[in-house]
């Protein structure tokens, strides 16, 4: 029982930890202008994906997995606002959120 939870939960936790330090780099910027704003958008909104995917695998609940997820990526945000060079963006939080809304959708409809 206790390894089942492990097995479920570890991916969670690391997968979190590599979003906190992606966040931790001061500066992702590639110089290429739009392309490098949506690209980086598009990051934030596949990594929270297999966040909340990997939150509706540990949890088997829609709801509270979405709302974990918005809440790790809200403190994502506000992390982001004290690395120099980065700054913590409600716009960034809600397309966060939608991908874990996506991730959640997506691994829902597989089960």
């Amino acid at each position: 029982m206790a390894l089942d939870r492990f097995l479920v939960w570890a991916p969670v936790v690391v997968w979190a930890g590599v979003i906190f330090l992606l966040s931790s780099i001061p500066d992702l910027g590639t110089g290429l202008g739009t392309w490098d704003l949506v690209g980086r958008k598009i990051g934030h909104a596949l990594e929270f994906a297999l966040l909340g995917a990997l939150l509706f695998r540990a949890l088997r609940a829609a709801p509270v997995a979405v709302a974990l997820g918005s809440l790790y990526a809200a403190t994502d945000e506000v992390h982001q606002s004290f690395v120099e060079g980065r700054v913590g963006s409600p716009l960034d939080w809600t397309i966060d959120t939608a991908g874990v809304v996506a991730g959640v959708a997506v691994l829902a409809r597989r089960r």
